[in-house]
């Protein structure tokens, strides 16, 4: 009788260090990425050098070009943000605009817990949570290699997710690995 209630006692405290993953990361085409605080974009507008450069997003998700002035770039697609900017300078500033946009630099993703060096790396386009991994040293001896906890950059709570070989992350994410008990 006390064997089954030791048994029971271990099983329940065993269930209770064991995280459940409540999703799967999407995989690395499944993710668009989206402009946000802290990147800095390569704007280029054919024939108009006053009106390209390297300019950063600030805090509040808005680029500021010089004539034009704030533009809400935060939250946007690169294509989204392109068609914004060629309707705007179009309708005030240039005749018939070209613009291309790309990123210059992303925002850094930051890694916690269970790695050999955690810390702020860059993100690089196309990131998986295996290759941010291996950017810190890898794993450390102690390290639940089957969930990462994942606060994504706008999000408040961090989730459980499965680790897969595929699973992306976007600039901005915090992603941290527990320790395994057994």
């Amino acid at each position: 009788m006390v064997f089954r209630a030791l048994i029971a006692a271990f099983t329940l405290a065993l269930a209770a260090c064991t995280t459940t993953p409540t999703a799967t990361l999407p995989s690395i085409d499944q993710v668009e990425y989206r402009i946000g605080a802290g990147d800095k974009l390569n704007l280029t507008v054919f024939r108009e050098d006053s009106l390209s450069g390297e300019f950063q997003v600030n805090e509040a998700g808005l680029l500021s070009l010089p004539l034009v002035g704030d533009i809400q770039a935060s939250g946007k697609t690169l294509s989204q943000f392109r068609d914004d900017l060629t309707t705007l300078l179009g309708s005030e500033f240039v005749r018939d605009p070209r613009v291309t946009v790309n990123v210059a630099s992303y925002r850094p993703v930051y890694v916690l817990g269970e790695v050999s060096n955690p810390g702020e790396y860059a993100y690089t386009e196309r990131m998986t949570v295996y290759a941010l991994v291996a950017k810190a040293g890898g794993f450390t001896y102690r390290a639940n290699q089957n969930v990462a906890f994942i606060r994504h950059e706008n999000e408040a709570q961090e989730r459980a997710y499965s680790l897969t070989s595929g699973g992306a992350i976007m600039p901005g994410d915090t992603i941290r690995f527990e320790q395994r008990y057994f």
